[in-house]
């Protein structure tokens, strides 16, 4: 099983993909609050189509009954994405039950959240020296797809 956790979210468009990316993918979505914006948002909705209905969808007052939860679930191992990561999620063994955890789009994990993981478990998806970051809903797909292929694309 893969999970994606969206702390704080701050674009529904961006989040209305990622539900329709994980309705197709069979990944799990957890939202941890506060979210920029109402889950009746507009934008979202229509990023997410009807998708929204095939999604696993679960939202969260904080971070750590979120994580509580997905240790409950067995999840291995929880990735934070960062642009401080030294690791390549493509050298990284994504063949378990992982989840990874992603930043607000406008100022990314918290200090006090990236420090709360294992260094060796911080993943930074390559891209120019002069690049500053990707967007969100793009980054969610590369992890996906990189930890489903490595699953064999089981569903």
């Amino acid at each position: 099983m893969i999970h994606i956790v969206l702390f704080e979210p701050e674009i529904p468009s961006n989040t209305g993909n990622i539900i329709r990316l994980c309705a197709n993918t069979g990944a799990k979505l957890h939202l941890v609050e506060p979210l920029g914006f109402e889950l009746e948002d507009k934008k979202l909705k229509r990023a997410g189509l009807d998708y929204h209905e095939w999604a696993q969808l679960k939202i969260w007052p904080s971070l750590q009954p979120c994580l509580d939860e997905l240790k409950a679930l067995g999840v291995e191992a929880i990735f934070p994405l960062t642009t401080k990561g030294q690791h390549s999620p493509f050298d990284s063994n994504l063949n378990r039950n992982v989840a990874f955890l992603f930043g607000p789009e406008t100022r990314g994990l918290p200090e006090e959240v990236r420090m709360s993981f294992p260094f060796e478990h911080w993943l930074r998806l390559p891209m120019q020296p002069e690049s500053r970051s990707l967007n969100l809903s793009n980054s969610v797909a590369v992890m996906i797809y990189e930890a489903w292929r490595q699953q064999g694309f089981q569903q």
